[in-house]
């Protein structure tokens, strides 16, 4: 198993960055948040997950070991396949997807695209007991009370592509009413609207 890469990054793509690892490049599906802390041209080190199907040999990337194992993790339960579990991931940092299958948060769970009401109670079924409290603190709800997991992201993707932490902060700032609007706002699209911001500015 391929379990990280590490070296320069030749390409980013909206879901995807290719990494140099020994004079090859490899390929890794990545979520936005993870993309967007990556820069063309520097080196960098992602926590990586192989997925092995019939005709194919896929390789996912994230910004942490966390993340990873949670993925593979979710992918333990019935109906959850990569693609739904790295959107689990895009959508709810690893500590918030935990507290919400602990706590049976099914709305919670229901903001991740792909997933209803009965797949949030299955995976809240099969999960649970499994979860764990690593990293929960005593009451769930306080880890929002910090920066939201969001604004972080997109804040480090900014800086990680040169513009300063104060910028970086504005741009958060401008495109907090797209959140108020519809938590479920997935991280790419509060990037590419940070940076139309900037852009403008």
């Amino acid at each position: 198993m391929i379990a990280s890469l590490s070296g320069t990054v030749l390409q980013v793509g909206p879901t995807s960055a290719v990494v140099e690892v020994g004079g090859l490049g490899v390929l890794a599906l990545c979520s936005p948040g993870t993309v967007a802390g990556l820069r063309v041209g520097q080196r960098a080190a992602l926590a990586t997950s192989l997925v092995v199907r019939e005709d194919s040999l896929t390789l996912y990337g994230f910004a942490t070991a966390d993340e990873r194992e949670l993925f593979e993790l979710l992918l333990t339960a019935t109906g959850v396949g990569p693609k739904l579990a790295q959107a689990a991931l895009a959508v709810l940092p690893p500590d918030q997807l935990r507290s919400a299958i602990a706590s049976e948060n099914l709305v919670q769970l229901c903001k991740v695209p792909g997933i209803g009401r009965k797949g949030a109670q299955r995976m809240v079924i099969e999960l649970k007991d499994k979860i764990g409290a690593v990293g929960l603190s005593a009451e769930p709800h306080t880890s929002t009370s910090a920066v939201p997991a969001w604004r972080d992201q997109v804040a480090r993707g900014l800086v990680g592509l040169g513009w300063s932490e104060r910028d970086a902060d504005a741009a958060c700032t401008e495109v907090e009413p797209l959140v108020a609007e519809d938590p479920a706002t997935s991280v790419a699209v509060l990037m590419r609207a940070a940076l139309q911001s900037l852009a403008r500015g």
